[in-house]
């Protein structure tokens, strides 16, 4: 069992990372969430059916995790940053590239917790089904939150311009 569970959050430490990315500021606090996600997956293992991916396991309590600990802080959305390199979106224009990502993370940055999560998986070529069973929210829920994120990102980016 310990080998199994080395093996699964070795094989998907970087969508663990990925979520204390989005959620922690420094350096610092990366470690501690991951730490802390890490300690939440070994305690929720033994009762990992293993009905759903192990990746798609692993996003629900990584982000419960850091949804929790985001409220425990009591930080404000706006605060919380986004690295360059987070997620690979292209660019119109390779010139661009650095300024369209920076418009579109300062965006990103003004969404609340759930939002943030949402756009991350969606950005992550999540389907609609692996979002709503780590989200914890129905397929058609998952729909109407994206299109509400992307008008607010959309109008959030027109400002910036």
């Amino acid at each position: 069992m310990k080998k199994e569970f080395i093996d699964l959050v070795n094989d998907n430490r970087a969508l663990i990372f990925k979520v204390c990315n989005l959620y922690c500021d420094n350096a610092e606090d990366r470690k501690d969430l991951f730490q802390e996600v890490v300690l939440q997956l070994w305690k929720s293992y033994p009762s990992f059916k293993k009905e759903s991916a192990g990746s798609t396991w692993i996003y629900r309590v990584a982000l419960n995790t850091a949804i929790s600990n985001f409220r425990k802080e009591s930080k404000k959305p706006e605060k919380v940053s986004i690295s360059l390199y987070d997620f690979d979106i292209p660019a119109m224009h390779a010139e661009d590239s650095h300024e369209n990502k920076s418009i579109l993370y300062t965006a990103i940055n003004h969404l609340n917790e759930i939002e943030k999560a949402i756009i991350m998986l969606y950005l992550d070529e999540k389907s609609y089904d692996e979002i709503s069973e780590i989200i914890g929210i129905t397929n058609t829920n998952v729909g109407a939150r994206l299109n509400r994120i992307k008008t607010k990102l959309s109008k959030l980016v027109k400002t910036a311009l």
